[in-house]
């Protein structure tokens, strides 16, 4: 009996702490891992092979297609919704989370889409893309008021 009471009390606590948990992240526009960790000159990527590139290339789409939509909003990972006043309610984190859901469907097919069909696209345009998409999240991260 004691045992069963243990496993009992165990269990609401980490279902407790999973529901908590994702309460949490829906309330968050996007985090560090969302982002890129490393940017690149032209050398750098000249001495990758085209599989590396597409990899760098898919990175760099994906914090912009994430980050984006809520750039007015935040530039910064780990904002969440009451840090620039927006209420938590269900409302706001299940539109929140809709979109979470959404952008990550729709980056599977653009993965897959950049997987199928830029191998065909020259290097040295795959490499100005990338360098054209480091700018772009270099600027986005400056955000408004030009701070890094």
């Amino acid at each position: 009996m004691f045992n069963l009471k243990v496993i009992n009390c165990i269990i609401f606590y980490l279902i407790t702490n999973l529901i908590t948990g994702q309460i949490k992240d829906d309330a968050l526009f996007f985090i560090p891992e969302d982002q890129v960790k490393k940017f690149h000159t032209i050398s750098d990527l000249e001495d990758l092979k085209k599989g590396d590139l597409i990899k760098i290339y898919q990175d760099r789409v994906r914090e912009i297609v994430t980050v984006m939509p809520f750039l007015s909003l935040a530039n910064e990972p780990n904002v969440r919704l009451s840090d620039i006043g927006i209420k938590e309610d269900s409302n706001h984190l299940k539109i929140l989370k809709k979109n979470t859901e959404v952008t990550q469907e729709a980056l599977l097919t653009i993965e897959e889409s950049i997987e199928e069909l830029v191998p065909y696209a020259d290097t040295e345009k795959i490499i100005w893309a990338i360098l054209y998409y480091e700018d772009v999240i270099k600027k986005m991260r400056i955000g408004f008021k030009g701070n890094l």
